[in-house]
């Protein structure tokens, strides 16, 4: 299915909030790859909670466009430890950046959300108009809250000042360059690393948090940055699109995916303890296929194996 590029990326200059990232790096990649000249900055070189930093530096450098991927975010551990801070620094950083785009006009603005905003009993798969039905779950709702408001700026400032901008919600990332902290990675990162260190060490079993009930879905980032360039390109509406696969696994079957992967033979057991986070989570895909023709092509086992054959390279050295 071929959708018309109405802002194609070759030849735009394009600003990339989070660009040194886990997912911005694969972002930057892949605008460059179509032709934009790429702009990638860190927190530490623009401060996005400085309510000035945006709007001065899109008066200096005047891109075309702005992709917005910056973010305060965590595993489930990092979340009930910080709500807090992840509430104040996801909102504040997309109000400002929002509002300067408007000011300083900013040609097209594309913002990242969270699945996590979905409400914590939502009917599976997610549907984007099923996302005001609930209250998301309870460990990652100021993540989630923070990045849903962020939607209704967008969607005010297109009713009020014609701003043209795109809100897509990607499903759980994995892939390289993900992050190793155990006390801020996500579950995919996390159980890699377990398994290879108690591999190393001959443990005989690794404690994982939870049931292993829970289920989940996983994007690989290639296929993310493809679909955020994608939608860059060519997609115009105010309606929220999901980015994901539209298949889901329990906690527990992934990782015996994993320690398959990693080579530990150890006993695997589940501490209840712990919360399982959104009892489900699968994503409905088909807007992204009808809006603007993008879907997933990288299945879950060869993106594992990707994953752990860089995490295995990463952690030796």
């Amino acid at each position: 299915m071929s959708f018309p590029a109405t802002f194609p990326l070759a030849g735009k200059r394009i600003w990339v909030t989070g660009g040194h990232g886990f997912l911005g790096r694969t972002v930057v990649a892949e605008f460059e790859r179509r032709g934009a000249t790429v702009l990638a900055t860190r927190s530490t070189e623009v401060d996005l909670l400085d309510p000035t930093a945006a709007a001065r530096l899109l008066r200096a450098e005047r891109p075309d466009g702005v992709v917005h991927l910056a973010a305060r975010v965590g595993g489930i551990g990092a979340n009930r430890a910080h709500p807090g801070s992840f509430f104040y620094a996801n909102m504040a950083m997309g109000l400002h950046l929002i509002e300067a785009c408007r000011t300083e006009g900013v040609a097209k603005l594309l913002v990242l959300g969270t699945v996590c905003a979905y409400p914590k009993f939502c009917p599976v798969p997610f549907h984007e108009d099923d996302l005001w039905n609930g209250y998301p779950e309870e460990t990652n709702a100021p993540y989630g809250v923070a990045k849903k408001a962020l939607l209704v700026q967008m969607q005010a400032y297109r009713q009020e000042y014609g701003t043209r901008s795109v809100f897509l919600i990607p499903v759980n990332l994995y892939g390289p360059w993900d992050h190793l902290d155990l006390e801020t990675n996500h579950v995919i990162p996390a159980l890699i690393r377990k398994f290879l260190e108690a591999k190393a060490k001959g443990a005989p079993s690794v404690e994982l948090w939870g049931t292993g009930a829970a289920s989940r879905e996983f994007l690989f980032v290639e296929d993310a940055a493809r679909g955020i360039a994608e939608g860059m390109e060519g997609y115009e509406d105010a309606d929220p699109v999901n980015l994901g696969t539209g298949e889901e696994i329990t906690i527990r079957d992934l990782a015996l995916k994993i320690r398959e992967l990693t080579g530990f033979e150890g006993e695997l057991t589940f501490n209840p303890a712990y919360p399982d986070g959104q009892p489900k989570r699968q994503l409905d895909t088909s807007r992204a296929l009808e809006r603007f023709g993008w879907k997933a092509e990288i299945p879950l086992a060869e993106g594992l194996a990707r994953t752990v054959a860089w995490m295995r390279v990463a952690l030796a050295g």
